[in-house]
């Protein structure tokens, strides 16, 4: 089954359903030529494997908290809380809690973005 996409103008609703135990799910939202939402859901002591993207991203935690984890150190980001990462970063994310996190990446230079 093909995931739908949002269009222009049309709102989504990401309030989150219920995640599968044991498991990341995502659900795309839209994606274009400069940029992708994306949203995750993420069950309490499940964790996305590390893993790294070329594009910038941030990650919007909607409920829930996670702990990104870096090469370096690790973030926590609990629910309302945003952060932004350079493309290339390898991390990974640990759900403390049941979490819902909106990621966005932009491909290549957006306007208005410093480099």
């Amino acid at each position: 089954m093909a995931l739908q996409h949002a269009n222009s103008g049309v709102v989504m609703d990401l309030n989150a359903p219920s995640a599968e135990p044991g498991r990341a799910q995502t659900r795309a939202l839209v994606k274009s030529d400069s940029f992708e939402a994306i949203q995750l859901l993420v069950c309490a002591g499940n964790e996305i494997p590390p893993h790294q993207v070329a594009g910038k991203f941030t990650l919007s935690c909607m409920e829930g908290r996670v702990i990104i984890h870096l090469d370096n150190e690790d973030v926590e980001l609990s629910m309302g809380q945003w952060v932004f990462f350079d493309g290339g970063v390898r991390h990974s994310v640990e759900a403390v809690e049941d979490s819902s996190l909106l990621l966005t990446i932009i491909f290549g230079h957006a306007p208005g973005l410093a480099a």
